[in-house]
């Protein structure tokens, strides 16, 4: 059953597989968003690994575990560490952005993750510099209400 739009149950699934083969990973975008309280939506699971064949041979086993058709060249991809991998056969979307615009440098990120909503997620500056590098129509409508989102998210915490 394909589902239209992102939900939390969604990450969930995600979260449990990925601690099970103990894939090193942070959700990012605007999934990522959604989870620390962004009132929008998506289409599917935005997820930043870590670019190394032993977690990519890890995120093919969670993937496979949880429903995802993993061929060979989909596979070899993602052990690889393919800048962006796009997976919309399974149970719902999912893209694994290995190089995503904006973020140089994985542990970097990893040391600022945001994990106030049980999930490890990209810090909100992150995502939102991340969608401003990527320079995408979609995002420029999207980035002064992720930024109005930030400013308020962040003031809860002072």
């Amino acid at each position: 059953m394909r589902r239209e739009t992102f939900t939390p149950i969604q990450a969930q699934q995600v979260a449990e597989a990925f601690a099970k083969h103990q894939v090193d990973y942070m959700f990012i975008g605007k999934s990522g968003a959604i989870l620390l309280g962004y009132p929008g939506t998506t289409q599917d699971v935005d997820v930043f690994p870590r670019k190394d064949i032993e977690n990519g041979r890890r995120i093919v086993s969670a993937l496979t575990e949880l429903g995802f058709e993993i061929d060979s060249a989909l596979g070899a991809e993602i052990v690889r560490g393919k800048d962006f991998v796009q997976i919309k056969n399974g149970p719902f979307d999912i893209d694994l952005v290995f190089a995503p615009d904006g973020i140089e440098n994985y542990d970097e990120a990893k040391a600022r993750v945001d994990m106030s909503s049980g999930f490890p997620v990209a810090n909100i500056r992150d995502i939102i510099g991340s969608k401003r590098a990527a320079n995408r129509p979609r995002d420029a409508i999207e980035l002064p209400l992720l930024q109005a989102f930030r400013r308020m998210y962040e003031k809860k915490d002072s």
